[in-house]
């Protein structure tokens, strides 16, 4: 059995939610399929199977499946588009037969205005079967192609659709015969269809827009000169050319060149960074000014402008409950509204003396056309899609809507110390030694214990020494995770930790109260002296405290594995609830778990970090921040919501974001629902006309779809 598969496609010309969720549905049943989803808000198809051998047979059924649903619908392999230009430009190309579509509808309009002058200007009056021709022939011409697609998809089983609803109310129309009428609820239809595909693709290219930062090409330096090449084909260590006004395409390292870079597309930052050999540089950024020299370090599949695009592309997978209440809502909505028409039409007339059937009749086409969910099916995944696009403009990766609507139920939050709160950049700011002990002597014997650890504490300790480590005097190197090392160094045993290593080695150290991480050392099993580390609390971790207080967030709590009185020092600085300090990774997990029964309600724990050993503690959490910049993979990997600047007041904004999408989510929701339902009792009490049944269905649209594209607005300016 060969490995499994996943790709993805796109979908040009997907205009309709419903059947987005059809091909969805029957798709994802095919034998060999362990899943599809659809995204409608960027036309996108996603296809896993389950073996990579059945691959060509999965393929075909799908396309098969796609034909008989949209026949419009052009299917494309994602991964063969050139680029994400090619995919838009080909995805704004009209098929042949819209244009027809198009021709059809001014034809029926035509006639149609020429049958109303005939009604209204009486010495030109037709005879019955010519009027009822005139009417006929323009309903035809602008509602043919629907009433055909509804017969298909009757023959199919699927018939609860916008073709049906529109197809039966309209035919009544007739068979009453209200021929204009009839003729106008297609024509109104169209024309409403056709706004609200224009909206729809409004929405599309400005989501679009947001993320619009791949890069198109790099200019490779070779020994024959510059080459053009896909970034795709550089390699780490190659070195590429960025002239001013380009984007730089991959991850890398400035060799020469000094420039002011243009990052306000990944991180949200406005002002520009300025550059200069040796700086890092992030793909996606745009060179504002100088020639740059970019030696790269990442190839483009791990590029921060392919991880960004990857992250947002793929968040429409893991919907929101909203999102998913009213795909079920949708599904049992429209044949309920069908057969409360159908007794609508036909009990009143049986059961109330001298109530006519035409009567009730028309009351029941009312019912239907205004029936369709298209205003929820359509503007609520554009605006969950919208706000996180608008996050990412702002350097806020949210991985889905399920994680931005649980971001508006934020009650808890916890912060990690290092590399979140503070900057992660440690120096020795105090050395005391003990026992005769000099200061050099001391750091001479750390640095050599710390020598083969990566730990940012003892990196710092290393760079205070400042001079080579001779690697041949260190022996018996031990590692006691969350506490410290062992060693020995030349003829002398070492140890280097934290008081909790010393109380289990029965080595008595004095009481520390500096403001640091403190490292006791054990020279030949006698205290020695110790190293005080300090880390510097980044510029906005006040504010970041603050704004979530000021948006209502009950709780904030921080862990770390530092000490009691380092940890305590920070809360009271920056105004925390509570500190857990001296922690391994595993009791970070336990403490979450312990806050997760603390907290109210239906309210969500939120946890930031940064490090490997967070990566736990982000995935128990209901939704895990990330640092983006100086986080690790694994962190990232772990987390929910990633922020590209490190910048933790970037958290509030992100709620804020969340918050503001929900809003305009339940102001759609009720909008419709709300006009929808009083079109519908007044339908039923013979009030309401076939022209405000159309506005319930397609002017709801229009206008949800409209407010869903506030969202990115918002984002943007947020």
């Amino acid at each position: 059995m060969e490995a499994a598969l996943k790709r993805e496609y796109i979908l040009d010309h997907l205009c309709c939610p419903k059947c987005a969720a059809k091909i969805e549905k029957h798709i994802g049943a095919l034998e060999g399929v362990s899943r599809a989803l659809v995204d409608f808000s960027v036309q996108k198809l996603t296809i896993e199977a389950k073996d990579s051998g059945l691959w060509d047979e999965i393929m075909a059924e799908a396309g098969g499946i796609i034909k008989r649903l949209e026949p419009d619908i052009e299917l494309r392999d994602a991964a063969l588009l050139p680029n994400r230009e090619a995919a838009k430009d080909a995805g704004d190309s009209l098929p042949a037969k819209l244009w027809i579509r198009r021709l059809g509808l001014a034809l029926g309009m035509a006639l149609f205005a020429a049958g109303l002058v005939f009604d209204y200007v009486p010495s030109i009056a037709l005879p019955p079967f010519m009027r009822l021709a005139l009417f006929l022939a323009s309903y035809l011409l602008v509602g043919g192609e629907a009433l055909i697609k509804a017969a298909k998809n009757i023959t199919k089983g699927e018939i609860f659709d916008e073709n049906f609803l529109m197809g039966i109310a309209t035919i009544g129309a007739f068979v009453i015969g209200e021929y204009p009428e009839g003729a106008a609820v297609m024509i109104f239809y169209q024309i409403g269809e056709a706004f609200q595909d224009y909206a729809v693709g409004r929405s599309r290219k400005s989501i679009a827009a947001l993320m619009d930062i791949r890069p198109d090409y790099a200019n490779l330096k070779t020994a024959a000169g510059l080459e053009r090449v896909s970034p795709e084909t550089v390699r780490v260590g190659d070195r590429i050319v960025v002239k001013p006004g380009e984007k730089i395409p991959l991850d890398g390292v400035v060799a020469e060149g000094f420039s002011a870079l243009d990052a306000s597309a990944l991180t949200g930052e406005s002002l520009p960074r300025d550059v200069e050999p040796g700086s890092e540089v992030l793909s996606g950024s745009i060179n504002k000014s100088g020639l740059l020299v970019i030696e790269v370090s990442k190839v483009f599949g791990e590029s921060t402008v392919s991880k960004i695009l990857n992250l947002v592309q793929n968040a429409g997978s893991k919907k929101s409950v909203t999102e998913n209440f009213i795909t079920k809502f949708a599904r049992y909505y429209t044949p309920a509204v069908v057969f409360s028409a159908l007794a609508l039409a036909v009990l009143p007339p049986l059961l109330i003396p001298e109530a006519s059937f035409a009567e009730w009749i028309n009351r029941a086409l009312v019912f239907l056309v205004v029936s369709c969910p298209c205003a929820l099916v359509i503007s609520i995944p554009l605006s969950f899609f919208g706000g996180i696009g608008g996050a990412s403009r702002n350097g806020i990766l949210i991985k889905g809507s399920n994680y931005l609507e649980a971001l508006t139920r934020v009650n808890t939050l916890v912060f990690d110390q290092t590399g979140t709160l503070t900057r992660g950049v440690f120096s020795v700011s105090n050395i005391v030694p003990a026992g005769g002990f000099t200061e050099e002597k001391l750091l001479c014997y750390a640095a050599h214990a710390e020598a083969h650890s990566n730990h940012p504490i003892a990196l710092s300790i290393v760079k205070a020494w400042g001079r080579d480590i001779e690697a041949g005097t260190i022996g018996g190197y031990e590692e006691i995770a969350g506490k410290g090392v062992s060693v020995r160094v030349a003829e002398d045993a070492v140890l280097a930790g934290n008081a909790r290593l010393f109380a289990e080695r029965n080595i008595p150290v004095p009481a520390a109260e500096d403001p640091g991480t403190v490292v006791f050392l054990a020279v030949n099993g006698a205290y020695a002296g110790r190293l005080v580390i300090s880390d510097e609390l980044k510029a906005d971790s006040r504010k970041a405290v603050e704004d979530l207080r000021s948006i209502g967030v009950k709780r904030i709590a921080m862990l770390t594995g530092d000490s009691k009185a380092v940890g305590e020092g920070i809360a009271k600085q920056i105004g925390l609830d509570r500190v857990y300090a001296e922690l391994l990774p595993h009791q970070k997990v336990e403490c979450l778990e312990a806050l997760e029964q603390d907290k109210s309600g239906s309210g969500k724990l939120v946890f930031v970090g940064d490090g490997i050993n967070d990566a736990p503690a982000l995935a128990r959490s209901d939704v895990g921040i990330a640092m983006g910049g100086l986080g690790s993979d694994a962190a990232i990997e772990a987390a929910d919501v990633v922020l590209m600047t490190d910048e933790p007041s970037k958290i509030a904004d992100a709620i804020r974001i969340a918050r503001k999408t929900r809003s305009i989510v339940w102001q759609n929701i009720i909008f419709a629902l709300s006009v929808k339902g009083g079109i519908l009792v007044m339908g039923a009490l013979g009030i309401a006309t076939m022209w405000e049944a159309v506005f319930g269905d397609v002017g709801v649209a229009l206008i949800a779809v409209l407010n869903a594209m506030r969202v990115m607005k918002t984002a943007k300016a947020g």
